[in-house]
């Protein structure tokens, strides 16, 4: 590695970047910060080491303003950032990289998109942003990729975008958040000569870095040594080691533990391998695996012998985890083949997978199972005969430390004690081989050789063949043999020494650099960048502004300007939002009819006389009527009904004629499906209404004058809906509920996709405030809606034969306030949950009910009582469906639905509001 530039400084007289003063920090009962007091100098780059969940990520976010202080002060740049006037300044003079590859970056946004992205929430002006992206992509070597979107972008060109997006306002103050971990050797060794150069021009920057390679750490000036929340030691990396009496960090980090984390380790000694005979253990010819025109794995082939140990190192995404599962038959290759014990791997033959142990790089047990359940499950899973489970179980407790903690869950146990359980559940069935994907990534380095001690003993005592991948240098250097692989290819497979000796380098990692040079430089141009040419004279740029604190319409721009590309780059999205509405009307408005007309039914006619024809005649009207063969039994009208064959039936009894003409209130029995009450009322009123006619023709026709009935003559018109079409209401009800529904439910995903994706740090550490990050993140949502509203009203108009009989301003008003109360509430769940699936259901099942029951859909609001009437006025759908349905059917203009813009515009404002309230600049 090349050397970092080091800064000469003494504690005493040296300048204080950040400090934390009886800083204590939980999480629910885990204490990731335990009472700690620590002072980072200024102007030199200062590490934080130790393993994952040590409080490293914590503190850093604590000094980056984005975590919420819980007990303690915490001062940086000279102020404390527990007052949030000055924490909010502070932004323009602080970058924050978080944990993980490009996880502040936007996957379908190209280089120059997330960099000016960023630039525009610092208030830069465009000339400002090209010039200062420019600068950065050529100190880097990203210039050539300007317009590849960052999600095709190499681990090592991710981590470089990230460190141009936190370096484009010139901070004072730089926090990373390990990020080098999973980048290839010489994509480090780039990434640290970077931040030499920036430094070298900006020696006022302090850097405060936090990683998990000892040898990165030995290169800084300053170290906080960290454990279970605790600082166990500062100061140079030579004070360290010479405090703990060892010749490197990782020894003197061991000796620096408490007695009891340390108790029983030492040295790890590798005895010599007995070679055994016959078929190597795993064979790869010429494996190859495509997706789609990504080559994830090019034509790679190797040979391990039984009882090997054999180390398959490469940066993340060169295609150690896709040659792993080939080789286990969980992916079926495209090309080339595998061989395991001789046999060729297919994803059915049980019989070899059992004769393999598979150890995934994240711990893939049942979290809500015990210790003990998880080994007992897999037990079962891998059928073991019945009287070997149990003896097979408690020798995997003892063997690997458990017993202590065989009741326990795995979730609540360190992560060194949750790679043990799944070694122990992987060797369970007593495999032959063991596959192993980076078991020991953020262990400790206790665990880290007790593990190592599990996995030689596994080898030379038990004789199983061990394939792993890693990341550390040191751990490589244990193996047997070693693969070099890059770019879906190996470039090189030998033991560590001699591929070390063949390179004539000092070191395994310097070996491994020298092989990357030689592959990026001849077989992959194009994918990795160039080493950058020498830095050209660096460009005056004006100070960072002052952040404020006041509401800036250029950061709500900017977000909803991201947001709009992002939307239009996602045919999913783009696709569900424009045609689902469309769909959707055309289904209700031919597929569902509140018309209640051509009524099926037939008559059991008993009697068959003159009157018993004149009563059956009566209902003959083809619009409301579908008159059926006549039944011939009673039994009929029963199975008739029961089929749906009939909506109703009438029944004549004998005699009726006669009992009619005599006067003896003779009786008919009408049968109607009740199945739909809604249709089996209409249908009782239609039966009344030709019954009331009969008897007047009747009595006309008996008594020569008219009826009582026939005096009054009723002539029916509906006021607004003259043909009593249902068309008319259900159509401006569809644009209703689509309005509500997918404007809520796209935006529901806005802001808890950040969270999932870890991008919402640029919210977090950056100068935006809540309000302007959540109305940036609607208006493209609120214009995708319009888009929606205007294409329904067309189809309304020329399709469905709709028209808007009253004020058109009235009816776009009103939709466009019920897309900003729609896209308010998708806002306001998006901002409690904590997963996209979670955010789909939440806003459909809120808004379903509301929507499509007390809305006025179904039944008017005024006719509603109670929790009922309550809950539709509680929402906005009740509101909107009366201005559609005003606007469309009833004429209406603002006059009359003046009431409802009101409330509709007090949701988008209420939802908004609560969903500010509940959005945290700062994690807890």
């Amino acid at each position: 590695m090349t050397a970092l530039l080091k800064t000469e400084w003494r504690l005493e007289s040296a300048a204080v970047a950040a400090s934390l003063e009886g800083v204590t920090h939980r999480y629910g009962k885990t204490v990731a910060l335990d009472t700690v007091t620590l002072a980072v100098p200024a102007g030199c780059m200062a590490g934080l080491i130790g393993p994952d969940g040590v409080g490293k990520s914590t503190l850093l976010g604590l000094i980056a303003g984005v975590r919420k202080i819980q007990s303690g002060e915490v001062r940086a740049l000279g102020g404390d950032l527990g007052d949030a006037g000055f924490r909010q300044g502070c932004f323009a003079r602080i970058a924050y990289m978080p944990q993980g590859l490009g996880r502040n970056l936007y996957p379908t946004l190209s280089v120059f998109e997330n960099l000016d992205f960023i630039g525009r929430l610092f208030g830069q002006g465009e000339a400002e942003r090209s010039a200062r992206i420019d600068d950065l992509t050529r100190s880097t070597g990203l210039d050539p990729f300007l317009a590849r979107p960052a999600g095709k972008l190499s681990g090592g060109m991710k981590q470089k975008l990230s460190l141009c997006c936190s370096l484009i306002h010139d901070p004072d103050l730089l926090i990373l958040d390990e990020p080098t971990t999973g980048v290839d050797p010489l994509s480090r060794r780039q990434f640290w000569e970077l931040i030499d150069r920036i430094r070298a021009r900006r020696p006022q920057m302090s850097v405060v870095v936090a990683t998990a390679y000892m040898e990165e750490a030995d290169q800084y000036a300053w170290l906080a040594a960290m454990d279970a929340g605790r600082v166990i030691a500062t100061g140079s990396p030579a004070e360290i080691k010479s405090r703990a009496g060892a010749s490197d960090l990782e020894a003197a980090f061991i000796a620096l533990l408490p007695e009891e984390k340390r108790k029983g380790h030492k040295a790890i000694a590798i005895p010599p391998r007995k070679r055994e005979e016959g078929p190597p253990a795993i064979e790869a010819d010429g494996l190859t695996k495509r997706f789609d025109a990504f080559v994830a794995v090019d034509h790679v082939s190797f040979r391990i012998e039984k009882g090997e140990i054999f180390g398959f190192l490469g940066s993340n995404g060169c295609g150690k985890s896709t040659t792993m599962k080939m080789l286990t038959g969980l992916l079926p290759p495209t090309e080339g083949r595998a061989m395991l014990f001789g046999r060729p791997v297919s994803g059915g033959d049980m019989e070899t997978r059992r004769r393999v142990g598979y150890m995934s790089q994240a711990f893939s047990l049942y979290g809500e199972l015990s210790v003990r359940r998880n080994l007992e499950l897999h037990a079962k899973l891998f059928d073991l005969p019945v009287a070997e489970r149990s003896k097979r179980v408690e020798e995997m407790l003892d063997r690997f430390g458990l017993r202590e903690v065989a009741g326990a869950e795995p979730e609540s146990l360190p992560l060194g004690m949750r790679q043990r359980l799944q070694l122990a559940v992987a060797i369970q069935h007593r495999p032959e081989m063991l596959i192993l994907d980076e078991p020991t990534s953020g262990v400790d380095p206790v665990a880290r050789d007790q593990f190592w001690e599990y996995l030689i003993d596994l080898s030379r005592n038990d004789g199983v063949t061990i394939f792993l991948s890693t990341h550390f240098m040191n751990e490589a250097m244990r193996c047997d043999r070693i693969s070099l692989m890059h770019a879906g290819k190996v470039l090189a497979a030998d033991t560590p020494q001699a591929l070390v000796e063949a390179r004539h380098a000092m070191s395994l990692e310097e070996a491994f650099i020298g092989y990357l040079e030689d592959a990026a430089g001849l077989g992959h141009k194009g994918d990795q960048p160039t080493e950058p040419s020498p830095t050209p004279e660096t460009k005056a740029f004006a100070p960072p502004k002052p952040a404020s604190d006041t509401f800036s319409l250029s950061r709500l721009w900017a977000y909803a300007r991201r947001e709009a590309v992002e939307i239009l780059r996602d045919p999913v999205r783009v696709t569900f939002a424009i045609l689902n509405p469309i769909i959707l009307m055309f289904v209700i408005g031919y597929g569902i009819s509140f018309d209640v007309e051509h009524l099926r039914w037939a008559a059991f006619d008993q009697d068959r006389s003159l009157e018993s024809r004149q009563l059956l005649d009566s209902f003959q009207n083809p619009k409301y009527f579908d008159r059926k063969p006549d039944l011939a039994a009673a039994d009929a009208i029963v199975s008739g009904l029961q089929s749906g064959q009939l909506k109703f039936a009438l029944e004549v009894p004998t005699n009726f004629g006669h009992d009619l003409i005599t006067q003896q209130t003779p009786e008919i029995g009408a049968w109607i499906s009740g199945d739909m009450p809604f249709r089996a009322e209409t249908t009782r009123s239609y039966l009344g209404g030709v019954m009331q006619a009969y008897l007047a023709d009747l009595s006309a026709r008996l008594t020569g004058r008219p009826s009582s009935f026939s005096l009054i003559n009723i002539e029916e018109r509906y006021r607004y809906n003259q043909s009593f079409k249902s068309i008319y209401s259900e159509v401006p009800s569809t644009i209703m509920v689509m309005l509500i529904l997918i404007p809520a439910i796209m935006t529901a995903l806005g802001v808890v996709r950040e969270v999932e994706s870890g991008s919402i740090a640029n919210f977090r550490s950056t100068p935006v405030t809540r309000l302007e990050f959540l109305l940036g993140k609607q208006l493209p949502y609120v214009a995708i809606g319009l888009m929606s509203f205007a294409t329904l009203v067309v189809l309304a108009l020329f399709v469905f034969g709709v028209p808007v009989t009253g004020s058109w301003a009235a009816l776009i008003a009103g939709g466009f306030l019920c897309v900003c109360a729609a896209t308010g509430f998708g806002l306001l769940v998006s901002t409690f949950v904590r997963t996209q699936v979670a955010a789909i259901f939440g806003t459909t099942c809120i808004a379903l009910i509301p929507t499509a029951s007390f809305s006025g859909l179904l039944v008017p609001v005024s006719s509603l009582s109670g929790a009922g009437r309550a809950i539709g006025l509680a929402f906005p759908a009740s509101w909107f469906q009366q201005i559609s349905i005003g606007t469309f059917t009833k004429g209406l203009g603002f006059a009359e639905l003046w009431v409802n813009y009101l409330a509709l515009a007090g949701f988008t404002v209420l939802f908004i509001g609560l969903a500010t309230l509940v959005l945290r600049k700062q994690e807890a």
